[in-house]
């Protein structure tokens, strides 16, 4: 990673920890107040994130050292690695707040303030959406796999933002009618609501980062790209290029290539350097840096 993709994924990263910070001081503070378990889970989100972003901001420090004898391959590594223990744990934070609903509906519910609520529900809607708005625009060029876990932190507090705000409609609605006894169970019931697209998330990013981590192929589409790229290096007849793995590890692209040449054709030095800057060349366009690993098959 270059130098100054590295300081403005820092910097990036400093502006979501400082936002993040605001939203999950208020959330708990004004969860407590209200008596919102929905409130605190929200907050407790974005204290959770805020330890989560210092974590990116760290891997992202050590990520721009360059390669040393202990680390000769880099430290690419890290930033699945970031990415496995932010989902983790976010997916045991959604399911305390599941078993904490069902707990609260059993035990008949919660009152709440929905004016003050409401109106924090509000605030906390835009604020939430300008945080995600902000980092997903300033990652357009970056094209960093923190990052992205950073707006996939936003997107989830937003949508726990907007069910909140919703939740709180729907009691304060509840109250307004025959049915006022129900507003009680407005609170917990919209958390269990929220429990399916937040346990989908979060194991999706899991999912993605223990591939990563275990060396698996990189997803088709990449895949796909790198093999376009290897069919439009221009031809020679002494050599038959095929892919033979694809591999992605953090910011890094890994590619395997099998150079196949018939047994009594002898191949320079030359023409081989001469095909790695060819092939490099084709895959420049890649948001990655690219691991080029030429073997001659005969």
């Amino acid at each position: 990673m270059s130098g100054r993709k590295n300081i403005s994924e820092r910097r990036i990263l400093i502006y979501s920890a400082l936002l993040t910070l605001g939203f999950a001081v208020g959330g708990i503070v004004l969860g407590n107040w209200v008596g919102s378990m929905v409130i605190i889970f929200d907050g407790a989100y974005s204290l959770v994130s805020l330890a989560l972003t210092l974590l990116s901001l760290l891997a992202a420090t050590l990520m721009a050292r360059p390669n040393s004898k202990r680390f000769p391959h880099g430290l690419a590594a890290l930033e699945p690695i970031v990415i496995a223990i932010k989902a983790a744990v976010i997916l045991g934070l959604v399911c305390i707040s599941i078993y904490s609903a069902i707990i609260s509906v059993f035990e008949g519910g919660r009152e709440i303030d929905t004016s003050v609520a409401t109106l924090f529900g509000l605030i906390n809607v835009i604020g939430c959406a300008f945080g995600w708005a902000l980092v997903a625009n300033k990652n357009k060029k970056l094209g960093s796999g923190l990052i992205a876990a950073e707006i996939k932190q936003w997107q989830m507090d937003t949508l726990i933002s907007v069910a909140v705000l919703l939740g709180f409609v729907v009691a304060w609605l509840l109250l307004q009618t025959s049915l006022s006894a129900y507003a009680v169970y407005a609170d917990p019931v919209m958390m269990l609501l929220m429990a399916g697209y937040f346990l989908k998330v979060p194991a999706v990013m899991l999912k993605e980062a223990l591939s990563e981590l275990l060396h698996m192929s990189a997803n088709n589409s990449l895949c796909n790209e790198v093999h376009q790229c290897v069919t439009e290096v221009p031809s020679n007849n002494a050599v038959d290029l095929t892919v033979s793995s694809v591999t992605k590890v953090g910011n890094e692209l890994r590619i395997d290539i099998d150079m196949h040449i018939e047994e009594q054709i002898k191949i320079a030095p030359k023409d081989i350097e001469i095909t790695r800057n060819q092939l490099a060349k084709k895959l420049k366009h890649l948001p990655y840096k690219c691991q080029l690993n030429l073997s001659l098959v005969v």
